[in-house]
């Protein structure tokens, strides 16, 4: 029997892609792997954190580089647990995809970042098609094994305001 194949494409400027992002990070029920550039909307962070206090698996794979940027939440992902690692190279880990419960990915030029969703021409597709999630899922794995385990060693905006 053939798949039914789904997919959708979403544009920015606006908060089509943001709302395709949240929509897929609230829909995960077991799994999420996320391999981007960087994350800066907090929108974004909020939901992968309620994703993994909801219990979810998640691995995070970002650009060794952009985790320092101002604004970029990928260390205080850290401090709450999430297990993030990043590349060890001079190049950029440029890649914005994500697999959801290895059932669907998300992919495109859209960067998790709020500049993304108010000014950038971007985009995302979102697809249910086993193959390329299975290739998606594939490169995540692969880039995982090759890729440095990140420790914050940093507290989260939380434990900061619970000592003050």
């Amino acid at each position: 029997m053939q798949q039914k194949i789904t997919s959708h494409a979403f544009f920015s400027p606006g908060d089509d892609c943001l709302e395709a992002i949240i929509t897929a990070i609230d829909d995960a029920e077991q799994t999420i792997k996320i391999c981007v550039f960087t994350i800066s909307d907090d929108r974004i962070s909020d939901a992968i954190v309620r994703a993994h206090r909801r219990g979810l698996h998640i691995k995070i794979i970002t650009d060794n580089k952009k985790l320092h940027d101002a604004g970029s939440d990928i260390r205080e992902l850290a401090a709450k647990g999430l297990e993030v690692r990043i590349d060890k190279t001079r190049s950029h880990m440029h890649h914005k995809f994500a697999v959801f419960d290895e059932t669907r990915v998300l992919t495109g030029s859209y960067n998790w970042t709020r500049s993304a969703a108010m000014h950038n021409h971007e985009n995302v597709l979102v697809t249910d098609n086993l193959s390329i999630v299975q290739d998606y899922s594939h490169e995540f794995d692969r880039l995982w094994k090759g890729m440095m385990k990140y420790n914050s060693g940093g507290k989260s905006r939380e434990e900061f305001r619970e000592e003050e």
